[in-house]
């Protein structure tokens, strides 16, 4: 299938590994030229020579960190001075840290909600006068899945990420007419560097990794962990003109491990 995104400009924040990557070389894959952005520099220009080797649209990479105003302005800045527009924006980010609502002072509670909330409504902000002028324009925020199900310890990044999805669904009918699309997707368990970090180390006589994967997924109807690149397919669907009749959603990638019919 032909998403019709070459020609398109998208830019990817958190984009140097795990979720943001797999959404750029999505993007990337169908001809997108992309921006990318991540606070690493390093590890951002290795991302950016890996989907240059896809050899579709071309790719830009800008260092960058989410909760600077000034860095935020620079870089959506440079898209629409390299590209000459600015299409696509997924706004993505870090998760702030898993812990009891009494664990966190004000200083964590103002730092998540300038990671997970602040960023995603400044570069909204941003985009939109690039997007006007075009006619059209997709925005998708990548939240969590705690805003569809009970996550234990995620009292930070729910809170503000239902945030995110209150945001989108008023941006959906703000920007309807201007043929603007505001979508969330919400991962579940996908296999990045962050979940393996999480997972218990593998110890002589123990599980191997294999097992303690299984039994990561043993509550997942599928029965494993998902894959990036299947988080990224959505994303670059969303942001092709054949989701044009798609707004305000929150749609989750969790191998049906919401039971909720909702």
């Amino acid at each position: 299938m032909d998403l019709q995104l070459t020609g398109k400009t998208a830019l990817i924040l958190a984009a140097s590994k795990g979720l943001g990557k797999a959404c750029a070389a999505a993007l990337a894959a169908e001809g997108a030229d992309i921006v990318i952005g991540a606070r690493n520099a390093a590890t951002l220009e290795k991302t950016a020579q890996e989907l240059r080797a896809l050899g579709k649209g071309r790719v830009m990479a800008v260092p960058v960190d989410v909760k600077d105003p000034a860095q935020a302005a620079d870089i959506v800045a440079a898209a629409a001075t390299t590209f000459g527009k600015i299409d696509i924006l997924v706004n993505n980010a870090g998760g702030p840290p898993f812990g009891k609502f009494e664990s966190f002072d004000e200083t964590a509670w103002q730092s998540a909600f300038e990671l997970s909330l602040l960023s995603t409504v400044r570069f909204s902000r941003l985009v939109l006068p690039h997007m006007r002028k075009t006619g059209s324009g997709r925005i998708i925020n990548i939240v969590s899945l705690s805003v569809k199900t009970y996550l234990a310890n995620s009292v930070l990044s729910t809170s503000l990420r239902m945030g995110v999805v209150g945001m989108a669904k008023m941006l959906s009918n703000e920007l309807g007419p201007d043929n603007i699309t505001v979508n969330n997707v919400a991962p579940g368990t996908i296999l990045t560097d962050r979940v393996r970090e999480t997972m218990p180390a593998v110890t002589p006589g123990g599980p191997g990794f294999d097992e303690l994967l299984a039994q990561r997924a043993k509550d997942i109807p599928l029965g494993r962990l998902g894959k990036p690149e299947e988080l990224g397919a959505l994303v670059a669907f969303l942001s092709s003109p054949l989701a044009g009749y798609i707004t305000g959603a929150t749609i989750q990638v969790d191998g049906g491990a919401v039971k909720s019919p909702y």
